[in-house]
Order: structure tokens, then sequence, then C-alpha cells
């Protein structure tokens, strides 16, 4: 009897360790990060999507670097001086009608040329919104359009639509990819009509 007993324990006890290595292994594969070819890590398939695949690959850029914000295919691409797509992602401008905390009717993305004016880091968040104290996280803003910016935002957030106060969301990684590694004051940014 004991050694049946000991038996039914050790079969149990290779159970559970079955099943915490399968658990394990389907975790380790549920959370493994994929690189599309744009460099963006994720492991959301929302997120896989090549966006650089609705943008030009080429544009003229006259000589220098810029972001170009296309709210109408909900993506934003980083151009080098050659005017090369270098690369690009997920992107949520301003909409026609204002989320109820704003105090306007109309939070367009403002369209045509501008540039960077100020860089933040990390801690960057909203001094507005959400209303009526502001706080909003907006991680590595890059203001272009007087209180508009290139900023970071929650992956849930960032959608393809545009939904935003005006502002153009990103997913943070890409945020800071640009923040650290492409933008400057200075840099240019267009915005198209849509």
């Amino acid at each position: 009897m004991r050694q049946l007993h000991l038996l039914i324990r050790h079969l149990c006890t290779l159970s559970v360790v079955t099943l915490l290595t399968s658990c394990a292994a389907h975790h380790a594969q549920d959370m493994q990060q994929a690189e599309n070819d744009n460099g963006i890590v994720t492991n959301n398939p929302r997120f896989s999507q090549d966006f650089s695949a609705r943008l030009p690959q080429h544009i003229n850029t006259d000589g220098k670097k810029m972001v170009l914000v296309d709210p109408n295919v909900h993506a934003w691409g980083a151009y080098a001086p050659d005017g090369n797509l270098i690369r690009a992602g997920i992107a949520t401008a301003g909409g026609p009608s204002c989320p109820p905390d704003a105090d306007q009717e109309d939070c367009h993305t403002g369209i045509g040329t501008f540039r960077i004016t100020s860089l933040g880091g990390e801690g960057c968040y909203s001094k507005k919104y959400p209303r009526p104290h502001g706080g909003g996280l907006m991680p590595y803003c890059m203001y272009f359009n007087n209180g508009q910016a290139l900023h970071g935002s929650p992956d849930n957030i960032v959608i393809e639509d545009n939904v935003s106060h005006g502002c153009v969301r990103m997913r943070i990684p890409d945020a800071e990819w640009m923040r650290n590694n492409f933008a400057q004051v200075g840099t240019r940014v267009v915005v198209k009509a849509y």
C-alpha cells in the first residue's frame, strides 16, 4: 500500500511539473515579441501590420529628415534626408468632433508643414487633459503645432481612427525611438489633409 501511495504521489508530482512546464512554454510563446520590417517590436497582431506599406517609400524631403503623418491611413513615417522611409507605425490623429472633456468642437490635428519646437522625455504629460486638471500621460512628446504633439500613448488608445484631442498618438516604443533617435528641434512634420 505504501508503494502505491508513493507511486501516486510521484505521478502527481510529474503531472504538476509537466503542467507547469507546458503553461510556462505557452506563456513564453504568448509573450514572444516579433519584430517587423520597420523595427517595431510587438506582441499584438494589431500592431504587426506593415504600416510602411500605407505610405510612400520615397518622397522629396529637400535633403532634410522629415516626419509624415497621414490621418487618412492612420500612419506616420520617418524619412531620412535622402527621402527614403526608414520607419513607420500606427498614428491616431485628432477627430472631427472632440471627446466630451474638450472645450472646443473640432479637434482636428493641424494640417500642413510644421517644425518640432520642443522635446519631452518619458515623464511628459498634458497640462490640459483630462479635464479639469490635466495629467494625461504623453511620454516622449514632440510639440510641433502650438499644443499639438507627436507622443506616446498606451496601446489601447492608439487605434486606426482619428479620435484624439488634436495630438498624434503613437505607440510608446515608437515615440521613444523617434524622440531619442530621429527628432530634433526643427525637424519638419508634415500632416496630410483629411
